[in-house]
């Protein structure tokens, strides 16, 4: 047995073991091993959100990581099989809840293009108000846990009460508090009420003039914040293309890529607002960047209440259970975390023949092993809820 190989496939403490390691080696390898620890965060951890991490330490420093999903798999793109197409409108939007409208969004476009829908052009102004309210509520309760997960109590409370006003408003518009089920193909359910553009103002001066500037002066300018997330967890340009991630966390290691910009959608280029980048990389980076969306989300609102036509339609009127000839759509959207796509593919009948969802949540997991190997333990809840990763969508 000295002088014999190891099996192929061998593991100790599930680290795998390269075929051919000799008797000896493995013998080194298994006293060396005696001093790594490994814990499973999760899934029952508030930290691990519907998720859990398998991590191996080495006193307080992290060796390995592994993120272990699938805790709450619904089957969604399955279940659309068996749905028509208005009828998957209220459980598409459930794997990322506080962010309903954007999922909602690229569905209805792919869907719109396979059944050779025009949506009104007050349907399409209503659609971006939706959705930029739904990035800001979203942005907030990610925020509130960022906050309560460095300890910082305050800044979990103040971001759950202020993200109430913007669920008011999608309340006062849709008529349902979180899930709206709002956006269907062929434009919205119903047009806004009487004083709606009014209350919007009044939130979004509110929020922009009052709750921002001491956001930043009790959090983001916060010593001890700074302190904890300039440095941490740093995703380098380079590392963000090739491993893939999106949205906020791809600006924040400096690439400049935005699908409103990009591919822009409906009304999207006729717009003006900015895309902020960084080239920190860093979590503080990726913590503060989405609040620099959040501002944008506000003016872009503000245009579309002031640009949009006054009266028209809101939504096309469809046949029951219509019917899109064979063929496929894919179209994507920013959402909260970054690029959401859809792919539908039809067969000719008043069902989806298949679907596909890619979530952006998904892509930006794939750099918390990379950023984990070497980081401190006590880095681990900072770095990881900076990747703005929503793991219920990850399920789909």
């Amino acid at each position: 047995m000295a002088t014999a190989d190891i099996p192929q496939g061998t593991a100790i403490n599930n680290w795998e073991i390269a075929p051919g390691l000799r008797a000896e080696k493995m013998e080194s390898l298994v006293a060396d091993q005696e001093r790594f620890l490994t814990l499973s965060i999760g899934p029952q951890h508030p930290g691990a959100g519907h998720m859990r991490i398998i991590v191996v330490v080495d006193g307080d420093i992290i060796v390995k990581a592994d993120p272990d999903v699938g805790y709450v798999h619904r089957g969604e793109e399955k279940m659309s099989e068996y749905r028509t197409f208005v009828q998957n409108v209220p459980h598409i939007e459930r794997p990322v809840i506080h962010d309903s409208s954007n999922i909602l969004y690229a569905y209805c476009l792919a869907a719109e293009d396979l059944l050779g829908i025009q949506v009104p052009e007050r349907a399409k102004y209503l659609r971006t108000i939706a959705a930029e309210i739904d990035r800001i509520g979203y942005t907030l309760y990610w925020l509130a846990i960022l906050g309560i997960f460095v300890g910082h109590s305050t800044m979990f409370m103040w971001p759950t009460a202020d993200r109430e006003l913007f669920v008011n408003l999608a309340d006062m518009a849709s008529g349902n508090r979180v899930t709206h089920a709002w956006l269907i193909p062929g434009g919205v359910r119903n047009d806004i009420p009487a004083g709606f553009a009014d209350k919007a103002k009044e939130f979004l001066d509110y929020f922009e003039k009052k709750r921002l500037p001491e956001y930043h002066k009790i959090f983001f300018d916060n010593p001890l914040f700074r302190q904890r997330s300039q440095g941490v967890g740093i995703l380098s340009k380079q590392d963000a293309i090739d491993i893939g991630v999106t949205g906020s966390v791809l600006r924040a290691s400096g690439v400049n890529y935005d699908v409103r910009k990009r591919e822009p959608y409906e009304i999207y280029d006729t717009l003006d607002f900015k895309v902020h980048t960084s080239d920190m990389g860093d979590s503080f980076a990726r913590s503060i960047l989405p609040m620099e969306d959040v501002r944008q989300s506000i003016e872009i609102i503000r245009q579309c209440l002031d640009n949009m036509p006054r009266q028209g339609d809101v939504r096309v009127k469809l046949q029951p259970n219509p019917r899109a000839p064979p063929g496929e759509a894919y179209r994507r959207v920013e959402a909260g975390r970054g690029a959401l796509g859809q792919y539908l593919v039809s067969d000719g009948t008043a069902k989806t023949y298949r679907h596909k969802l890619s979530v952006p949540s998904l892509r930006n997991l794939l750099a918390l092993p990379h950023l984990l190997d070497g980081a401190k333990l006590a880095d681990l809840p900072l770095i990881y809820w900076s990747l703005n990763i929503w793991p219920i969508e990850i399920e789909r």
